[in-house]
């Protein structure tokens, strides 16, 4: 190579934004070495062309990948590299999340009060059934979800985080579960085997209780314990299980329910007909005719067509449109054989609930045309 395209290794270090001392090692562990050693002085030097291994090699150690890692994303193709990039990335998630519980658990011995004071009892398979449906409306999680874009980049917005959280409310007569994503609001009310020793209300971590719930569905009772900084699920059996607390502010939901207005149209439908027919509408947000004739799901561009469906319609026609991922998720966590959709107009938010049973309601919103 001519010496034109070689640099010292104080160069390549500024150019690549590793240290010499790297450099070095980097070359001792044959992940890069230099394009050319002076045989008397032992002096190294580097092409211009290994700058972009070595800028690949920086950025992956700078999210902390080991050098089996990363010797083996610089040797495989893009596929490949993408693939090992996923699944190291998940790790990182996966041991932040097991870090953050169990510093969160310690946090709850550390306070003093634990055994905590008691929330309630609840039966285990009923409890694992009534998260899973209600944590269906929390948001995601995601960088994007809960960052504000700034003059200087994202910041992360705390009430956006609370909501990939599950709110609980315990009294002396039941215990309430509550989750939203601003779209959707879904709860569901149980009544314990036991009440609390106090009423008790919290936001709860949804990604730790979704890694509780298999241990819950198996165990006949649940004792629901509050500590500082989270609750604690004690099973029969099973090694307890800690969740944090969020401390967020939650929506005042209540609110919400308490100023819906009255239904001026009720259909009730199969539960599974109307599944069917979401999953075989071609578009993403599917429009809902409903008529005294009964219920159509329709194209938005198509008043005449559709997929009709037998329905039990009351009250004021109405032609109102929605997003398939809020639609299909709040009909598909319904209980039992027939769901009851109360709406309220083409803008307002719709109740959907199960026909025969009360205690699983969800608020769906609906979105406009031009939407």
């Amino acid at each position: 190579m001519p010496n034109s395209e070689l640099m010292a290794i104080g160069a390549f270090a500024q150019r690549s934004g590793l240290t010499s001392s790297a450099l070095r090692f980097y070359a001792d562990s044959g992940l890069l070495p230099p394009a050319d050693v002076d045989p008397a002085t032992g002096y190294r030097s580097y092409g211009v062309h290994q700058l972009e291994r070595a800028v690949t090699l920086r950025r992956l150690r700078e999210i902390a990948m080991p050098l089996a890692g990363v010797a083996a994303v610089l040797g495989a193709g893009a596929e490949e590299a993408a693939r090992l990039l996923d699944e190291h990335v998940a790790r990182i998630e996966g041991d932040a999340a097991v870090a953050r519980q169990r510093a969160a658990a310690i946090k709850s011995v550390l306070g003093g009060d634990a055994p905590g004071s008691l929330i309630a009892v609840l039966k285990g398979p009923v409890l694992a059934e009534a998260v899973e449906q209600v944590l269906t409306a929390t948001a995601t999680p995601t960088p994007t979800a809960t960052a504000t874009a700034t003059a200087t980049g994202p910041t992360h917005d705390p009430a956006s985080a609370v909501l990939a959280g599950l709110h609980i409310e315990a009294s002396d007569e039941a215990v309430a579960l509550t989750a939203t994503d601003r779209y959707r609001l879904s709860t569901r009310t149980l009544v314990p085997v036991r009440t609390g020793e106090r009423t008790w209300a919290g936001t709860v971590d949804g990604a730790d209780l979704r890694n509780a719930v298999a241990d819950v569905r198996r165990s006949a009772l649940v004792r629901v314990e509050a500590v500082p900084h989270g609750i604690w699920l004690r099973m029969s059996g099973r090694e307890d299980r800690h969740c944090r607390v969020l401390p967020e502010e939650y929506p005042d939901h209540r609110s919400l329910l308490a100023s819906l207005g009255e239904a001026t149209t009720r259909a009730t439908v199969a539960k599974g007909a109307l599944l069917r027919a979401l999953e075989e509408h071609p578009g993403d947000r599917p429009v809902l005719r409903l008529t005294d004739r009964g219920l159509r799901v329709q194209a938005p561009d198509d008043e005449l067509s559709g997929i009709r469906l037998p329905a039990a319609v009351t009250g004021e026609g109405l032609r109102i449109r929605f997003e398939m991922t809020t639609l299909y998720a709040a009909v598909s966590t319904a209980i039992g054989p027939d769901v009851m959709l109360d709406l309220r107009g083409p803008l307002q938010p719709v109740t959907i609930r199960s026909a025969d049973r009360g205690d699983l309601t969800t608020l769906t919103m609906p979105v406009t045309f031009d939407h």
